[in-house]
């Protein structure tokens, strides 16, 4: 025997069938419709996920987060859903692979509640195809309902932070797209563009690495501190290695759950959000009080009011 190897999901095999996971989700979804249409029973031709084991236990932040995205309690690690997208973030480099993903899905108008394109990547120095890009990109999202910013507007975390919910979900063509509240899972251009045009997206649930800082901030330890503690607690504790050999890192493709910093404002938690890119995590949680988010809220809502 050369290699052993086994499936993450037997849903993979359909996926390959049907020539994508998107092609797949389309189908199975109007075969359902279809046959409740006709007055017919669930299908058994497609392939279901294998449900995690029963427990009793209760939910971390982020899977209730995804459970009232998906209108249940919470979700298990493990478990496939298609969480509500509230809020999708497409930026200009994929921006035009995404804006190609949609006229094949024959978007027409967005099912996200707020779908924003942004141009931070290509505002400084613009090639001739960026130039085009930047001319005609705006009028298509903001033609099917979306928002789209303009070069040199700022950076797509910035604007898309400004206009977050708080306990929702979202996505971005971004890896930095960490909400610091809420929860947001980066993806491709497919999977920006599949999310604004239906207004869910395939979610196979990441298992979760609880972070719990204890005590209080010192005198002289900064935000930039907390943000490196993760990483070196890590470290030390043999779950993350930096050399080339033999790597280990316990953040990777798992959801950064961050406790014991409730009073840290909304902008300070984005830094540590942001962070969790670096540490490969798949998404980011932070545990606030409600004061520093309702300051927060009632401080994007003066900023829009005067926009419009």
């Amino acid at each position: 025997t050369l290699a052993n190897f086994a499936l993450k999901s037997d849903v993979i095999l359909d996926e390959v069938r049907a020539g994508g996971r998107i092609p797949l989700i389309v189908g199975r979804g109007l075969t359902t419709r279809a046959r409740e249409a006709l007055g017919l029973g669930t299908a058994d031709l497609f392939r279901t996920p294998t449900a995690p084991i029963e427990s009793t236990k209760g939910y971390t932040l982020a899977q209730k987060m995804v459970g009232k995205a998906c209108g249940v309690d919470g979700v298990r690690a493990g478990t496939y859903c298609e969480p509500r997208m509230t809020t999708v973030g497409s930026q200009d480099t994929t921006g035009p692979m995404t804006r190609d993903e949609l006229k094949e899905l024959a978007c027409l108008g967005f099912q996200a509640d707020l779908t924003m394109q942004s141009f931070c990547h290509t505002a400084a120095y613009p090639k001739p195809v960026d130039v085009e890009t930047q001319h005609t990109l705006p009028d298509f999202i903001m033609n099917r309902g979306g928002v789209s910013l303009r070069p040199g507007d700022g950076i797509i975390h910035s604007w898309l932070n400004r206009m977050l919910l708080p306990d929702t979900v979202g996505t971005g063509g971004d890896s930095h797209t960490r909400f610091p509240i809420g929860i947001s899972f980066p993806g491709g251009s497919g999977l920006v563009a599949f999310a604004a045009a239906t207004g869910v997206m395939p979610l196979d649930m990441p298992e979760s690495v609880l972070v719990r800082f204890k005590g209080k901030m010192q005198p002289g330890i900064t935000l930039r501190d907390l943000v490196n503690a993760i990483p070196y607690a890590a470290i030390q504790r043999g779950l993350l290695t930096v050399g080339k050999e033999g790597k280990k890192n316990c953040f990777s493709g798992r959801i950064l759950e961050i406790e014991g910093l409730p009073t840290l404002t909304v902008e300070q938690a984005f830094e540590l959000s942001d962070a969790s890119a670096e540490r490969s995590a798949g998404g980011c949680t932070i545990k606030l009080d409600e004061a520093p988010i309702r300051e927060y809220l009632e401080s994007n809502i003066t900023l829009l009011k005067w926009m419009i």
